[in-house]
């Protein structure tokens, strides 16, 4: 299996208001992919960081292996989330996969 995880850190010019908004569709996009992606066992999104953290959102996702996480990178679905929740939004992503 492979674990694919990214921090995520919104841009400053939003406001809390805006932030809490992004992050509830952040959720609900990413999180909605499950059973449309062949290969994703688990994606998870979380958005509710103690104040010490220095990302603002982490989306924790399981895969079969590393071609699913691949196919998930280009599938349409995951594409239009990425492209109208997630990327307007953000100004820096840090990601790691491994496998486990």
């Amino acid at each position: 299996m492979v674990k694919h995880v990214i921090l995520w850190q919104l841009k400053d010019e939003l406001s809390l208001a805006e932030k809490q908004d992004i992050k509830s569709g952040i959720k609900s996009g990413l999180e909605g992919l499950q059973g449309q992606i062949p290969g994703l066992l688990e994606i998870k999104v979380y958005t509710e960081g103690l104040a010490s953290s220095n990302a603002e959102v982490m989306l924790d996702s399981t895969f079969t292996d590393e071609a699913a996480l691949k196919g998930y990178a280009v599938h349409p679905a995951h594409v239009e989330v990425a492209d109208t929740k997630v990327r307007p939004y953000t100004k820096t992503r840090s990601c790691i996969d491994f496998e486990i």
